[in-house]
């Protein structure tokens, strides 16, 4: 009988949406708009963070929505039994609060202060996210891209419960420095504040940048791989050949889950216990 009962309370609930678009909390009483998209299997699903890069124009801040869920990478990852949470930071699109993700002057850039705010908003997604109907209330995954990376990394450093993985694409701050590619904002201080996180990073995470990329090339981001693993950080860095025009955007760009994907599914097959599904 009280299994009946399970069974008939089960089925008189009402399907969880294949998307929501929220608005989570986030830092000091903001509100930071997510768009979280399912699987078509049956839940709970393991949650995924998808964490976008920066962007300084404030008009363009301004307009942006979240990557629909049926974007090449949410698709990818969906399609692989993973909820997938796409969040806008604080000042951008509908998220409310101050935009946070100045470095300050090129010369003198706070790398540490920035990543740790962009930290404070993932945090704040993940925390709300992890007690969300249909979740999976541990084994998360973040991914971000670029200025999203370099919050995931900072994130790390915090050694946040309920991740299993961290995936970084692209991840840094200051590039193209004085409008050049290949030239950052006082690289060596990115070195060096990549092994202050790495001081205190146990997530197991994976390191993916392409040998074209032109804000972080593979010199300055194996010096930040040097730094952090060498501070006690735990990573798997793969350079991944051409796939773009600019391999800093590989991750969005048509087809660009040919290039990164297997490496993706090969790092989260190899963890303890797997936090990947067959299609």
């Amino acid at each position: 009988m009280i299994r009946l009962l399970a069974l008939l309370l089960l089925l008189a609930s009402p399907a969880l949406a294949a998307e929501e678009m929220l608005m989570l909390p986030g830092p000091d009483g903001t509100r930071l708009q997510t768009r979280l998209c399912r699987p078509d299997t049956p839940g709970p699903h393991r949650l995924l963070i998808m964490n976008h890069g920066a962007q300084f124009r404030a008009e363009i801040r301004s307009v942006l929505v979240p990557a629909p869920c049926d974007s090449e990478p949410v698709d990818w990852f969906t399609d692989r039994g993973y909820a997938v949470a796409v969040p806008l930071r604080r000042g951008h699109g509908a998220s409310t609060g101050e935009w946070m993700e100045s470095f300050g002057p090129c010369e003198d850039p706070d790398f540490l202060r920035v990543g740790r705010e962009t930290a404070r908003d993932i945090r704040a997604v993940l925390e709300e996210l992890l007690h969300h109907p249909g979740i999976e209330p541990d084994h998360a995954v973040i991914l971000g891209e670029s200025a999203g990376g370099w919050g995931s990394i900072a994130l790390a450093a915090e050694r946040p419960s309920g991740v299993a993985a961290i995936i970084n694409v692209a991840g840094g701050r200051g590039g193209w420095a004085g409008g050049r590619a290949r030239q950052n904002c006082a690289a060596p201080r990115l070195i060096e504040t990549m092994g202050l996180f790495g001081r205190t990073a146990r997530v197991p995470m994976l390191w993916l940048y392409a040998i074209n990329d032109s804000y972080f090339g593979p010199s300055l981001a194996g010096s930040m791989f040097e730094a952090f693993t060498a501070a006690g950080g735990v990573a798997e860095m793969t350079v991944l050949p051409q796939t773009a025009p600019d391999g800093h955007f590989m991750f969005f760009h048509d087809k660009g889950s040919e290039t990164w994907g297997p490496r993706v599914e090969l790092f989260l097959r190899s963890l303890a216990p797997p936090v990947t599904a067959l299609r």
